[in-house]
């Protein structure tokens, strides 16, 4: 799959699933990855993976806490 990096940059990468546990919040589950390459620097946890755990991250505190989930 291609992806364009925020400094406009685009890359080739392959697409996996795993199998996730973390264990800050005590969650574990399966989540789609990007296979990264040498010479890929950072390792992210992605929107999609936290939306799967039903987290969001504090940026100011730097830690998981629960999504707000709304039933509509």
């Amino acid at each position: 799959m291609e992806f364009v990096l925020a400094d406009g940059t685009k890359i080739r990468r392959k697409i996996s699933e795993c199998f996730l546990k973390l264990a800050e919040v005590k969650a574990e589950g399966h989540s789609p990855v990007i296979l990264g390459e040498k010479g890929d620097d950072e390792n992210l946890l992605g929107v999609v993976t936290l939306k799967i755990f039903g987290l969001v991250l504090d940026p100011f505190n730097r830690v998981f806490k629960p999504m707000r989930a709304i039933l509509a």
